[in-house]
């Protein structure tokens, strides 16, 4: 007589489970930033209202500069932006170091969506700008803007922190 040796039939199951790999489970799925580029356009621009209340020195700029500059806002106001930046472009190539046409263009590629040509120009005009004031704030809410999107919450906190130094406040008068 043959002595046989077998589980019995409920164990089976319960060991093939046991003996089995867990299912890997997925990462979790990171939420994607979505900005809106006319909401942060109309931000960066209401960031320095109020800010600037000296006399701000410019000098005399060339009638050409203008006119591809009224051409780029009424680009960007039908909303045209390639046209616009265009137009923005060759402003800037006759006054590169104008930091209010290079902060302009970096709205325009917020309102394109480009977040990270928007963060360059908006850098970019800040160092050849004033540090303080509405276009320091427009520059440092610029950053914020195009951080929110690409979801850096570290930088975005730093943006803000240089976002309050654009305020200055007023001297205390005898």
């Amino acid at each position: 007589m043959k002595f046989r040796r077998s589980l019995p039939a409920f164990l089976v199951p319960l060991l093939l489970v046991a003996c089995s790999q867990p299912e890997p489970q997925p990462a979790p799925v990171k939420l994607a930033v979505v900005v809106d580029p006319v909401g942060a356009v109309h931000r960066i621009r209401t960031a320095g209202d109020g800010l600037d209340s000296a006399v701000q020195v410019q000098p005399l700029r060339d009638p050409a500069i203008d006119g591809f500059l009224t051409r780029a806002h009424s680009a960007e106001a039908a909303k045209n932006f390639t046209a616009a930046l265009e137009a923005a472009d060759a402003a800037l190539k006759l006054a590169p170091d104008a930091p209010d046409i290079v902060q302009y263009i970096a709205e325009l590629e917020i309102g394109r969506g480009d977040w990270q040509r928007a963060e360059t120009f908006a850098v970019r005009s800040y160092s050849l700008g004033p540090k303080v004031g509405s276009l320091c704030a427009r520059n440092w809410q610029t950053v914020v803007e195009a951080r929110t999107a690409m979801d850096d919450a570290a930088e975005v906190a730093k943006a803000k922190q240089r976002l309050k130094d654009c305020r200055v406040p007023p001297r205390v008068r005898m």
